[in-house]
């Protein structure tokens, strides 16, 4: 019987952490905002809470990882060592790092600290593995731009090396992290923890024409772009794997403009089918769960630091049922598929793991998060005597179906009845903000809720 990896999900507040821990996970991650990629939206900005979060980790048994992931310009060097040491103090599991310069002061100054290679460094080889390990690293976490074989490949060269891998969440149009959009746009760096997404904005593509000293200015006539159109003569027009022709205009200039600086006409050498021409869909791999545990690797990794608690839950509770079965030896469960998409999504894609698919890696028409099947709308927080008190995240009303979500089993209800928190009857409860009572099993207590659509 193969080995269990660890799955690893996002911890961005104790609530997450506690939902990921109630729901499977072996192990969370959390950034030092101040030396991670999460500098915002994180409730382990105190060492308080930081503190808190590694002692309730450790009190049931689990691991907590401590994300110090930035690349560091001069005036951080400067307070890294003063500021990481009370956290190394906390004992967490592990640090997770990508700047060389920065591993080498923790080696140097804490060398019994397990330090994990972040997915910033970019690790595409054995090589890296192995020199990594050499480095007195105990872990890599690898590239998200690998596919399957060349995992397997790497396994078989460090065959005692921890690998981990990234199966679920936000993928970057760069290699991972290294987008300089942000930064030049905003003054905001992605590699400094304050990225504001720029690949999910509305750009508009206008044609373009070079003048005889080849600057480039906006022609007359604007592109009028029909996605479906544009899909169907691409599949009809390329071949799907390896050998594809390069697109007749792709060798013409053109403009962009987003849709927050109207009037900023930026130039772009290459037609990419869309409006949102850099926003990548996201990466659901749980189909590929049971070739990786075939290949033994060590880590399932979650991204979603700033994600809900919904998010945190279900794909906790999925990842791990599809981890059980591969380990059990059980075919994979298609109906995962499904439970998946009624997170909020881009659109999914399984990322590098199969090389090569066609264009369905972008999503042209939307840079927002989908919710597709069901709507996260509320959180259990108390029962009252068969009552559920329900804090509530979004808009749901009588004759909704429920989907109960709890760590001993799902449950599907049709809600009948609904009160406010002074026992009057209730028909909707309005959105976020409010609190209601809705019949419940108490042993769904500190559940979450999903409205199915």
């Amino acid at each position: 019987m193969p080995r269990a990896p660890e799955l690893l999900l996002p911890a961005g507040s104790l609530a997450k952490m506690h939902a990921a821990f109630d729901y499977g996970a072996d192990a969370v991650y959390a950034g030092q905002p101040r030396y991670s990629l999460r500098a915002r939206n994180n409730e382990f900005s105190t060492l308080e809470m930081l503190e808190r979060g590694i002692g309730e980790a450790h009190a049931r048994g689990k691991l907590f990882f401590v994300a110090s992931n930035i690349f560091a310009h001069n005036s951080k060097l400067k307070t890294y060592l003063r500021d990481m040491a009370p956290v190394i103090a906390m004992k967490p599991d592990a640090l997770i790092m990508a700047d060389p310069g920065l591993i080498m002061l923790v080696r140097e100054t804490w060398p019994d600290v397990p330090v994990h290679l972040s997915v910033q460094a970019n690790a595409v080889n054995w090589a890296d593995v192995k020199f990594w390990q050499r480095m007195g690293l105990t872990r890599v976490i690898l590239s998200r731009e690998l596919s399957l074989d060349e995992i397997e490949e790497i396994r078989q060269q460090c065959p005692d090396m921890e690998l981990e891998v990234f199966v679920h969440g936000a993928l970057c149009i760069a290699y991972s992290g290294r987008c300089l959009l942000s930064g030049y746009f905003n003054h905001r760096d992605a590699n400094q923890g304050t990225c504001t997404n720029s690949c999910r904005w509305d750009y508009k593509v206008s044609n373009a024409q070079e003048d005889a000293t080849g600057d480039i200015g906006q022609a007359v006539q604007t592109v009028r772009f029909d996605y479906g159109q544009a899909l169907e003569q691409a599949n009809g027009t390329f071949a799907a794997l390896g050998d594809a022709r390069r697109h007749p205009l792709a060798d013409r200039s053109y403009l962009i403009e987003e849709a927050g600086r109207p009037g900023q006409l930026m130039p772009i050498l290459e037609d990419e089918h869309g409006t949102y021409i850099l926003n990548s869909k996201d990466l659901r791999a749980v189909e590929h769960v049971e070739r990786l545990v075939k290949i033994g690797v060590d880590s399932l990794k979650i991204e979603g630091r700033t994600k809900s608690l919904y998010y945190v839950a279900r794909t906790a509770q999925v990842y791990r049922r599809a981890i059980h079965d591969a380990v059990a030896g059980r075919p994979f469960d298609p109906s995962l598929l499904g439970e998946l998409q009624g997170l909020a999504n881009r659109g999914y894609t399984d990322g590098f793991y199969q090389r090569h698919h066609t264009q369905e890696y972008q999503n042209y028409l939307s840079g927002v998060s989908e919710l597709n099947r069901s709507h996260y709308v509320g959180d259990v927080i108390a029962m009252r005597e068969g009552w559920a008190e329900v804090e509530v995240k979004n808009r749901f009303a009588v004759g909704d179906r429920l989907e109960v979500i709890h760590p001993r089993g799902n449950r599907e209800i049709v809600l009948e009845q609904m009160r406010d928190v002074e026992g009057r009857p209730l028909e909707v409860a309005a959105g976020s903000g409010h609190k209601v009572l809705i019949p419940l099993d108490p042993r769904f207590d500190k559940a979450l809720l999903a409205r199915l659509l």
